[in-house]
Order: structure tokens, then C-alpha cells, then sequence
């Protein structure tokens, strides 16, 4: 069995490096597109919800990688990103002609970070019986 640590001495640099960037990325994207006239009614409910769930589980699982931590940590960082990221956007939101900030959009965003926080999960899970039988 494989001892958890804080940190994971296994995942490269770079591909936290690359978690990063995406991660920063996703927010740049979500600050510029979401000013544009575009993005006002872009999703009818309910498919607003799923496109923030969607959206922000990558976010959060990519956090949850840049992070390097295993675990309920992982899983916190996970969370923890979707839901700073998702506040920043639907601060943003609110300052927009046309937009507004969501306490539902807030959930969701919480709501992918966790969905992010599993699928992180079980991509570990699989690498590390993947190296086991290897």
C-alpha cells in the first residue's frame, strides 16, 4: 500500500506547471469572454448550471494537480480554487450591463470543483495501479 503524503514527490513539475497555466488561463478567459455582449444569455437555464459545473471542474481539478497535495487536501484545493475562481467571475459579473452576479452559479461552481476533486481522484487511483503492476 502506498503511504499519502502532503505532497506527491511523483507528479512532475511540469505537469503541475501545465495545471497552472491552465488554471490562470481558465480565468483570464472567463474575466475577457464573460465582458463580451456575447456572453449575456449564452446559456438558458438549466444549462447554465451544467456549463458552470463543467467549466469549473476543470478549474478545480486543475488547481487541484498545480497543487501537488494528495488526498483531502487535493480534494480542498479543488474546491477551494473552483470556489475563489467562481466568486471573482460572479463579482465580475455583477459590475457587467446585462449580467449578474448568482448565488446558484456560486453552488454550481462549487459543485465542479468537487466533480474535479473526484475525477482527480480516480485519475490517481488508476496511475498508481497502473505503476503497481508495472
Amino acid at each position: 500500500m502506498i503511504k499519502e503524503t502532503p505532497t506527491s514527490p511523483s507528479l512532475p513539475v511540469g505537469m503541475r506547471a501545465v495545471a497552472a497555466l491552465a488554471v490562470v488561463s481558465m480565468g483570464v478567459g472567463l474575466y475577457v469572454l464573460g465582458a463580451k455582449p456575447v456572453a449575456v444569455g449564452l446559456f438558458t437555464a438549466p444549462w447554465d448550471k451544467l456549463a458552470h459545473v463543467a467549466t469549473f471542474a476543470v478549474v478545480g481539478g486543475a488547481t487541484g494537480l498545480a497543487s501537488g497535495m494528495l488526498g483531502w487536501r487535493a480534494a480542498l484545493c479543488c474546491i477551494t480554487g473552483a470556489l475563489v475562481m467562481g466568486s471573482l467571475d460572479e463579482l465580475h459579473q455583477a459590475t457587467l450591463p446585462g449580467r449578474h452576479g448568482d448565488w446558484g452559479d456560486l453552488g454550481a461552481d462549487a459543485l465542479g470543483g468537487l466533480f474535479g476533486a473526484g475525477l482527480m481522484h480516480l485519475g490517481n487511483a488508476i496511475a498508481r495501479k497502473q505503476i503497481r503492476s508495472h
